[in-house]
């Protein structure tokens, strides 16, 4: 045993009180939180649009209550008993059911499932780990679907690749990923203002998401080679109607809506992919795969410039808000101890 976990410690809890979300920053011990056969002393976590929903209520992501916060983490294995982990060795956590049916990585120890756990990567550390997060694990985990369904940036079915909610944390990173293997990368976003901060990522060019027209016949100019898309709704429809053919689409969001109306015309006469993205619940030899590749061939660039702030535990309660409203750039990343 690398040190013995200590008999209290400092977690961010929510609860269901009343009908409604009650979070806040409690002293717990290890008997408070669900099994597992792999105690971790957490270093870092994250914050993702998902924990905003689940921290105030915004969103029903938790299935049963008290539980602590946050569906990722990163540290140093404390205890195991899986022959695969020993005390010291440094691990990530990411998805897997943290802060939906598991406790998650806002405290100082966790206690998960062995195949949950993650040895990190030559190549990436503690920080850079949580600094991807659930988001830059999820954009890869789109590239990586993608590739499987033909996506190369040379070839007969190359060209534009748009991102779409392209300033959260899972369209900056997939920009930065794309244009590192030599994508043409066309950013979709909102905020005029960030026009910078997306080419300086790597995009060849911004849409304003206003500024586009959406049209409404069942094909309309194929421009895409492929997308990944945050939003849903009316937004995604376009992406059918607009892909290339062969072209794959990876739906990974829905911040605009959860619905999709469109046709199966441009599945079989353009012949594209709609690829869903779960990040949640990946197979484990996908998740050590695409986790293999965050930390080689598809390892960001500019974590300097996405991850544009770091939040300390006593912080978190106040870090939501801005995401429900839309209002985040880039990525925060959680300092626990």
């Amino acid at each position: 045993m690398a040190g013995t976990p200590m008999q209290s410690f400092r977690a961010f809890r929510i609860h269901q009180e009343g009908g409604k979300i009650a979070a806040r920053l409690e002293t717990i011990g290890l008997d408070d939180l669900a099994a597992g056969e792999v105690v971790v002393k957490v270093r870092y976590s994250t914050i993702n649009y998902k924990d905003a929903l689940a921290a105030t209520g915004a969103g029903k992501i938790l299935r049963k209550y008290p539980l602590v916060g946050g569906i990722d983490l990163a540290g140093e294995v404390v205890s195991s008993q899986h022959a695969d982990f020993e005390p010291g060795q440094k691990v990530l956590v990411n998805g897997c059911g943290l802060s939906e049916t598991h406790d998650g990585g806002y405290a100082e120890y966790a206690r998960v499932a062995a195949d949950w756990v993650v040895p990190i990567p030559a190549g990436l550390d503690e920080f850079q780990c949580m600094a991807i997060g659930t988001a830059g694990y999820t954009a890869a985990l789109a590239i990586h679907r993608m590739d499987q369904n033909g996506l190369h940036p040379h070839g007969e079915h190359s060209g534009e690749i748009v991102v779409t909610g392209a300033t959260g944390g899972v369209g900056s990173l997939a920009i930065d990923m794309l244009a590192g293997r030599g994508f043409k990368v066309v950013a979709v976003t909102g905020k005029e203002s960030a026009t910078a901060y997306l080419e300086q990522l790597g995009a060849a060019r911004v849409l304003l998401r206003d500024e586009i027209n959406l049209g409404s016949r069942p094909l309309e100019e194929a421009q895409w080679a492929g997308a990944i898309d945050n939003l849903g709704g009316d937004v995604l429809a376009w992406l059918t109607r607009t892909t290339k053919f062969w072209g794959s689409i990876a739906s990974i969001g829905l911040a605009a809506s959860p619905e999709l109306k469109t046709t199966v015309v441009p599945f079989i006469l353009r012949g594209i992919n709609l690829l869903g993205i779960n990040s949640v619940y990946t197979p484990r030899p996908i998740r050590l795969q695409v986790w293999q590749r965050l930390a080689t061939d598809l390892k960001p660039r500019h974590l300097h410039s996405i991850v544009t702030r770091t939040v300390t535990l006593d912080e978190l309660p106040q870090a939501f808000e801005p995401y429900v409203k839309g209002a985040v750039t880039g990525r925060a990343v959680v300092k626990i101890e």
